[in-house]
């Protein structure tokens, strides 16, 4: 028995996020189906990051166990013929039979992209969300700052978050604007919580439109409490960049 690591790409916009679940349609569930038809039998992947409905991925991570006798590295393009075009691997790779894409030491990044602008570009709807007031970058980038390191992040996770501890680890956090009016908020960590990096996001919108004062971000996350934080931010501007073992 082999286990075969698959690094997959997606545009979520028409899928109920990553995990199967019996009311919509999925990237597992079609992922499954995928595997399960060139294999001849039942295949059950294994998921890194649990994706929402409407968020997107260049490098989410999936693995899975077969007998074949297929090689590992040549599997992505028999797999890719029986996918969707909106989802794509872009790496089939053996691993140990013992990795888990989820309880392996990681570095996860994410990125969070804002078109801000007064108008928006229907072309990049689907993969940005749309802030027609000004966004101070640089304030934005600085309050940013105070979410480096080991924290509870309770103030910056889902109030459905089903965890054992709110402390994660953020490395580094960053807040640009590019030639296209495209704010990306840039953010690696060990590992993140049930919409934290949306979180983040909506609140640091807040801070860079002047609807709050000046350290803001860290005020909210020394209070521990869901509602001293920013709304979460639509899911369409977040892509999981990849995912370090």
């Amino acid at each position: 028995m082999m286990r075969v690591k698959l690094t997959v790409s997606y545009d979520g916009t028409g899928y109920c996020g990553w995990q199967v679940q019996p009311n919509g349609v999925t990237i597992q569930e079609k992922l499954n189906q995928a595997l399960s038809d060139l294999f001849g039998r039942e295949i059950k992947t294994i998921g890194a990051s649990r994706t929402d409905s409407g968020v997107h991925a260049l490098g989410n991570v999936a693995v899975f166990d077969t007998d074949s006798r297929m090689p590992a590295e040549k599997m992505a393009f028999a797999i890719n013929e029986r996918l969707p075009r909106d989802i794509v691997i872009q790496k089939s790779e053996e691993v140990t039979a013992d990795f888990h894409p989820r309880f392996a030491k990681t570095n996860k990044v994410y990125e969070y992209r804002i078109l801000n602008r007064t108008f928006p570009d229907p072309l990049l709807m689907r993969y940005t969300y749309f802030f027609h007031r000004n966004l101070d970058v640089p304030l934005m980038d600085e309050e940013a700052q105070a979410l480096v390191g080991e924290h509870d992040f309770t103030s910056f996770a889902s109030v459905k978050s089903q965890t054992n501890t709110f402390v994660r680890t953020i490395h580094s956090i960053s807040v640009r604007r590019d030639e296209n009016d495209i704010i990306t908020i840039h953010v690696e960590g060990n590992g993140f919580l049930y919409n934290q990096v949306r979180i983040i996001a909506g609140s640091l919108i807040l801070a860079g439109s002047g609807q709050r004062e000046r350290g803001f971000i860290k005020k909210a996350l020394e209070a521990k409490d869901r509602e001293a934080a920013g709304p979460t931010a639509p899911p369409e501007g977040l892509v999981l960049v990849r995912i370090d073992y």
